[in-house]
């Protein structure tokens, strides 16, 4: 009996971790951690310094949402219980939409011709401007491996003379060039679009390399996006008012035509008393009432059309304008290095437990507990 009991406490024994042997073969090897660890802390730090500095600016803005009563009633009791219906059930564009409406390839090659202004960092040294896109092309600071890696590539361009880049000005969105997609897929990154689905806040994030740059882009993208949206919501309304002043001036190039014949028949036959004459000359008189008439009914409707653009005209409401934003945010190369280090340690520990045959032990007790 003792034999028996004593033998599930022998096989505990031995399927158990040595924590203490673990911590001494781990102090065996001290040398190795403290050099395998400040090496890579030294690789990390040198490679982490050629990454750049990057700034994010951020813009928060809140559209003006149109519709009637019964409808903003209904929104207003759903969002409640936590749905968020539209405001206005006959348009197709709604808030939500808006991240897709920024990522669209036509909005951000419209955004190319923008010009930005890069300020001179030296004494002395002058700002320059220039095309958005020719920054993106031109100015935009790499890495030195990924210059390295793209080096061959550059030199086969050359080569073939496929480098004939065009400029901001020469940009078809319905065939981009290489290099031309290359910066259209890189601001996927850059700019970014955000929509609260509850309050309907739009929130836009511009990062760049050049704190100035990044505000400028994000009121860019702003005001941009509320020209779109703008000309989307009152496409109608403007239609209408152009069809109205041009019927406007047709009613008016017919009025002017009966009032000057009226005057010349008027002019030509003051002292003549025949019947034949008045009568004719009431007539011209009516069909020139009857063209003003027209006239100033159609130039009622103009001011009709103008005010029905006015009211389709979205307003919004800045919540948080583009400011130069101070600290960076990013790259945390503290953080960099912590997290390289970390694995360093974790890769140095499994050498030393492999040298060790520690791992036997670990792997003995986990086969121990599965039987």
């Amino acid at each position: 009996m003792n034999e028996e009991n004593n033998t599930p406490v022998a096989q505990e024994e031995q399927s158990s971790i040595d924590f203490r042997k673990l911590f001494k073969d781990i102090l065996k090897h001290k040398w190795l951690y403290i050099i395998v660890m400040v090496i890579t802390f030294v690789v990390v730090a040198i490679l982490s310094l050629a990454l750049p500095n990057y700034y994010t600016c951020t813009v928060k803005l809140s559209p003006e949402m149109s519709g009637s009563k019964s409808v903003s009633g209904l929104a207003a009791m759903a969002s409640s219980f936590g749905v968020t219906l539209p405001n206005n059930a006959t348009e197709a564009l709604y808030p939500t939409l808006y991240p897709e409406l920024v990522n669209s390839v036509d909005f951000k090659t419209s955004l190319f011709p923008t010009q930005v202004t890069i300020e001179g960092k030296k004494k002395g040294e002058a700002n320059r401007t220039m095309p958005y896109y020719d920054y993106l092309k031109d100015e935009q600071k790499k890495v030195w491996w990924k210059e390295a890696l793209a080096a061959p590539k550059k030199l086969i361009e050359k080569l073939r003379s496929k480098d004939k880049e065009e400029g901001s000005d020469n940009i078809d969105p319905f065939r981009l060039t290489e290099k031309q997609a290359k910066i259209v897929e890189d601001l996927d990154k850059k700019v970014v679009c955000d929509v609260d689905k509850k309050t309907m806040v739009i929130t836009i994030s511009v990062t760049d390399q050049d704190p100035v740059i990044s505000a400028t882009m994000a009121d860019s993208v702003k005001c941009r996006l509320q020209e779109f949206i703008t000309d989307y919501r009152t496409t109608k309304a403007r239609v209408d008012l152009e069809y109205s002043k041009k019927i406007c001036e047709e009613a008016k190039e017919r009025y002017d035509k009966a009032r000057q014949e009226y005057s010349r028949y008027a002019d030509a036959n003051q002292n003549v008393i025949l019947q034949s004459v008045r009568q004719k000359q009431v007539e011209l008189e009516n069909e020139m009432q009857i063209q003003y008439n027209a006239y100033m009914q159609v130039a009622a409707q103009v001011l009709q059309a103008e005010a029905k653009v006015q009211e389709e005209t979205p307003a919004f409401t800045t919540l948080q304008s583009a400011t130069v934003p101070v600290k960076k945010a990013g790259p945390s190369r503290s953080k960099i290095c912590i997290v390289w280090v970390f694995l360093a340690f974790l890769a140095v520990t499994a050498w030393v437990f492999y040298k060790e045959d520690d791992y036997k032990m670990l792997f003995g007790q986990e086969q121990g507990s599965i039987k």
